[in-house]
């Protein structure tokens, strides 16, 4: 086999792993978007079908992580190649961890259906999921057109999710100090949107790989994260 058709076979078989990464992303935000749904109409049927999901997912990043080595030992890609290779790896990683945190939305929504709602708490969590689906999103569309520019607006968007986050975590607290009966249900609810928060990170890190697989660096400059993020939190 001469040299362009070894390369062309390579070709092939990375697009295939792209291409079960993109599917990943597809399960990923769809968990999150049900999850949160699940919580906002307190459907235990739908959350417990995001839960068994999380099984899938977890699948297709152990495919994901079989094939690339077997590129690896197969192809002995070069230097450029085996970056996207190994970017491969990290961004699927990220998206099962993703998966973890839709499942565990998921998980206490269940129990919080069966507990007194926490007024507006509900649709504040739709909408915070809902904007981190978006800049999930746009970190896979950036990783399949190598958009360094989109990469870019995703690390920006990450501020938006802390000040949401924090702006929870403090109507939380008052819930919780008007009533005490409001504790263990503002305590979930805290978690999920820590959760939720979480997937803001990986996303924003999936962005980083992008920019690193482009340009041969990471952005040298520190993320930027919102100031009014609780202290000690990080």
């Amino acid at each position: 086999m001469n040299d362009r058709h070894i390369a062309s076979a390579f070709d092939r078989d990375l697009e295939g792993v792209q291409a079960l990464v993109l599917k990943m992303g597809g399960l990923v935000e769809a968990a999150l978007s049900d999850a949160a749904a699940a919580l906002e109409t307190r459907d235990e049927a739908l959350a417990e079908q995001v839960r068994s999901g999380d099984t899938a997912i977890d699948a297709l990043e152990e495919q994901v992580n079989s094939e690339c080595v077997r590129l690896i030992a197969l192809r002995s890609p070069t230097a450029s190649d085996l970056r996207t290779v190994l970017t491969v790896m990290k961004i699927s990683a990220s998206l099962e961890r993703c998966g973890d945190y839709a499942k565990n939305l998921a998980k206490r929504s269940m129990v919080l259906a069966q507990m007194h709602s926490i007024d507006g708490a509900a649709g504040s969590i739709r909408r915070m999921s809902r904007q981190v689906g978006l800049m999930l999103k746009d970190a896979l569309d950036a990783f399949i057109a190598r958009d360094v520019g989109l990469a870019t607006s995703v690390l920006q968007q990450d501020r938006e999710i802390d000040q949401m986050y924090t702006a929870l975590f403090r109507e939380f607290l008052t819930h919780m100090m008007e009533d005490p009966r409001n504790i263990t249900a503002c305590m979930h609810l805290h978690f999920i949107a820590k959760n939720i928060e979480r997937v803001g990170d990986h996303a924003t890190t999936i962005a980083e790989q992008v920019i690193y697989l482009a340009t041969g660096s990471l952005p040298s400059s520190p993320r930027p994260k919102s100031e009014s993020v609780i202290a000690g939190d990080r």
